[in-house]
């Protein structure tokens, strides 16, 4: 402070020197010394004004443009200071000097602190990544402004698609057309790209990062324009660019009545819904504002999380709905009775299921208990209490399925179907078959994340293997949609568009963090700037190609990425002797008397693979007083044929 004392001292002593020089055009002033009394108050009076403001108390390198009103009143009132004094000592000081000397002081004591702060600026890290800025919006110059203030990222230029703006000077930068990267990135050493265009739509970020994806570049970008407004995140938060901007799929605006036709004012309930379609679904039926939203799931910590995370966004939307975090398993009858009762439930959506293919191929019993008598015991249980919708999430791997995961979940959506036709049953009973959602705990793209920041190499299962991709607010916004055109038995799909290659996948995440993806072994090392791809096998029960459609004649419905089918299923006799089949063979652990029952069944399920279940071998040692009471499997023919529910 003593410093910057000293220093605007004598920058208005030379402010009053040039005023005068300026006003007489000599320098002969300087041979009166009485003229330099009128600085005796005035310089005190701007150091005083300026203390007080608190501009002393700023750190040079953060100083802000509001810093200048600071200076401007200082100038102002030592000008004014100087004339009266001037006409109060009889001093030959012109009125005209005191206005010159207040813009000089004005202009070197404002300046000086820009110039210290871009010296600072200069002299802070040196090893900062050398970054350009796609686009010159308020986005892109509100984060070079945020940059500056850092140590890690040093802006270069601006680019931009606006041709008004190329040539321009923004933030201090010049604004480059996109062509010009190539340039910059030879001249400059730029290493990043910052994609600061949050109002963009998908598609237009995709195009954009499929162009830069050419060249050797890592890519961040700043959250969603919705994000920032939201005060979900803030305009300085880089982060990795998302896969999901890759596909380039805006999605529909939603149908505001499907939305809330299941859900607003009503009790709902979502099983797992501590998992990722789950959450997502909680968190967007909660923004219907249901009159209550119950949460079931058997992972305590999932279940805490979501409970957690739901209480904040009620209390920040000021919202009134009841939550009820319920810890348990879908495969007890009670519990589940008990809840729906409790709770007065009206609309169930069922997450609940077991996903992991190579997990439920080695733990074929359990997969089979959780997706089918779990999924049974849920879908009874909203019968018997009066539910108005039942909804079941179902996947692409129900389509002719080639492991055990699918074909519980085949079987899941043709306990449903059945059931949806027994008379006296009022429940609507639906089903939403869609692929895998981006993000979600088994998709690839977090697996292919660790496997870049540790270096590689990525591993892909197989060359030619494909997959449905969707993101997960678009899934579960699709689902509640669904379930709200239901009229029962109704097998909805989601338009997923276009299957992408798992291997082209690895390659655009790779190109992303700048890195070009090579095909090697394990054992082949990579040069500089590559990462390598390696193929390993396809695991038990995967597939290299994902179905959405048992038949061929999907039809539309008031949405247009929505589908319905009709598909041919068990009567539900044939289900409930089958059930009863299945059931004892998982109590004795018999897999291969499973995988005979499903492939006899009506889900098209043909397994491929060794059998590589954990307990496969232990059938005959498996105790057959363990199995389930008889009456348990009867349920389904008590509800279809009209007699009293218990």
């Amino acid at each position: 402070m003593a410093i910057q004392f000293i220093a605007d001292g004598l920058a208005m002593c030379l402010s009053f020197v040039a005023a005068m020089w300026l006003r007489q055009d000599s320098l002969a002033f300087l041979g009166n010394p009485h003229l330099f009394l009128a600085l005796v108050p005035a310089i005190p009076v701007a150091l005083l004004v300026l203390h007080g403001l608190g501009f002393y108390r700023a750190v040079i390198r953060y100083i802000v443009v509001r810093a200048l009103k600071s200076v401007l009143l200082a100038a102002l009132a030592s000008g004014g200071t100087l004339a009266l004094t001037a006409q109060f000592l009889a001093l030959p000081i012109p009125f005209s000097v005191s206005v010159m000397y207040a813009i000089l002081a004005f202009l070197t004591v404002g300046s000086s602190r820009y110039v210290f702060r871009e010296a600072a600026y200069q002299t802070q890290n040196p090893y900062r990544e050398r970054v350009v800025i796609y686009g010159a919006g308020a986005a892109g110059r509100q984060l070079v402004q945020t940059l500056r203030q850092g140590t890690d990222y040093l802006p270069i230029a601006f680019l931009d698609d606006d041709p008004r703006t190329h040539g321009t000077m923004v933030a201090g930068f010049r604004v480059h057309p996109p062509e010009k990267i190539d340039q910059l990135i030879r001249n400059n050493s730029v290493t990043s790209v910052l994609l600061a265009i949050p109002s963009a739509s998908k598609a237009r970020r995709s195009e954009v990062l499929k162009w830069l994806e050419q060249f050797p570049l890592h890519l961040r970008t700043v959250p969603g324009l919705h994000d920032i407004v939201t005060g979900v995140a803030r305009i300085d938060e880089l982060n990795e660019v998302a896969i999901e901007d890759l596909l380039g799929r805006d999605p529909v605006p939603p149908r505001e009545d499907l939305l809330g036709a299941n859900i607003t004012g009503k009790s709902v309930l979502v099983t797992g819904a501590g998992g990722s379609i789950g959450s997502e679904l909680c968190r967007q039926i909660l923004r219907q504002r249901p009159h209550r939203l119950v949460l079931l799931d058997i992972s305590e910590p999932a279940l805490y999380d979501i409970e957690q995370e739901l209480g904040l966004i009620r209390a920040h939307e000021k919202q009134a709905v009841e939550i009820a975090a319920v810890l348990g398993s879908v495969q007890n009858r009670g519990l589940l009775e008990r809840t729906m009762r409790r709770f007065g439930v009206q609309t169930v959506y069922h997450a609940a299921a077991y996903k992991h293919v190579p997990l439920v191929e080695h733990n074929i019993a359990e997969g089979l208990r959780n997706n089918v008598h779990g999924t049974r015991v849920a879908v009874e249980a909203a019968v018997t209490c009066g539910v108005e919708a039942f909804i079941l999430i179902s996947t692409d791997k129900a389509v002719r399925p080639a492991n055990i995961m699918g074909a519980s979940k085949r079987l899941a959506e043709m306990v449903c179907q059945a059931l949806s036709r027994a008379p006296h049953v009022r429940t609507r009973i639906s089903m939403v078959r869609f692929g895998n959602v981006l993000g979600s705990s088994g998709s690839v793209i977090p697996l292919f994340r660790r496997q870049i920041a540790a270096g590689g190499p990525i591993t892909v299962t197989h060359p030619e293997i494909t997959r449905f991709f969707m993101t997960i607010p678009e899934a579960a916004q699709l689902v509640i949609q669904a379930g709200a055109m239901a009229q029962g038995g109704d097998v909805f799909v989601l338009d997923m568009g276009e299957p992408l290659r798992i291997t082209e996948l690895a390659a655009q995440m790779a190109r992303l963090h700048g890195l070009k993806a090579v095909l090697v072994s394990e054992s082949t090392p990579v040069g500089p700037g590559e990462i390598g791809i390696v193929f390993t096998r396809l695991r038990p029960g995967e597939k290299l190609y994902e179905e959405l459609l048992i038949g061929n004649s999907p039809q539309a419905t008031a949405h247009p990425r929505i589908l319905t089918t009709t598909e041919l299923h068990p009567s539900l006799a044939e289900i409930v002797r089958l059930l009863e089949l299945l059931d004892s063979a998982c109590n004795r652990s018999d897999i291969a008397a499973i995988r005979r029952l499903l492939v006899e069944a009506q889900t098209d399920y043909l397994p491929y693979c060794d059998v590589v279940d954990h307990f496969g071998t232990e059938a005959a040692t498996a105790d057959p007083d363990a199995e389930r009471p008889a009456s348990e499997s009867k349920r389904l023919t008590v509800i279809a044929g009209g007699t009293p529910r218990p």
